[in-house]
């Protein structure tokens, strides 16, 4: 398989497998089998399958609000079970994903070739990675709020 392109592998990987969803287990074999893959690249590949993803593995969507909500609000889910579960590794793995996320959203918000108004939604992106940072277990009350505000 070494000649085989990375995105040839996952689909000789998923056709051999055949998962019903991306699982931590799936997971956590697709990043072995199919490395030095990055994991947002394996991400952005396993997302084109349709298959289902769980949390914290699917990592942070960021185009919209909406997705990123979902993603913050999937995320909060995992942390928080890992967390009682004492399972401090996954917990640790998800606040990873967010700060990866919200590198990104800070990156893009000061870049002067991005439009001013991609900037300001990745300016309000990144406030809300933030506060999920800061308190997982306050994020979901809290965009609520900031979803009224901004409507």
């Amino acid at each position: 398989m070494p000649g085989n392109s990375i995105k040839q592998r996952l689909h000789e990987y998923l056709d051999r497998v055949r998962p019903e969803a991306v699982t931590e287990s799936v997971w956590l074999d697709l990043v072995a089998q199919l490395a030095p893959a990055s994991e947002s690249y394996l991400r952005d590949l396993v997302r084109q399958t349709g298959l289902p993803f769980e949390q914290p593995f699917a990592g942070v969507r960021q185009h919209t609000l909406e997705e990123l909500e979902e993603s913050l609000r999937g995320m909060q889910k995992a942390y928080s079970e890992a967390m009682a579960a004492g399972d401090r590794d996954k917990a640790r793995y998800c606040r990873r994903q967010v700060i990866a996320a919200k590198d990104r959203a800070r990156f893009l918000s000061l870049s002067s070739r991005m439009p001013a108004e991609k900037q300001a939604l990745k300016e309000e992106m990144l406030d809300w990675m933030l506060v999920w940072l800061e308190n997982p277990e306050v994020f979901p009350s809290w965009v609520e709020a900031r979803k009224r505000v901004l409507n």
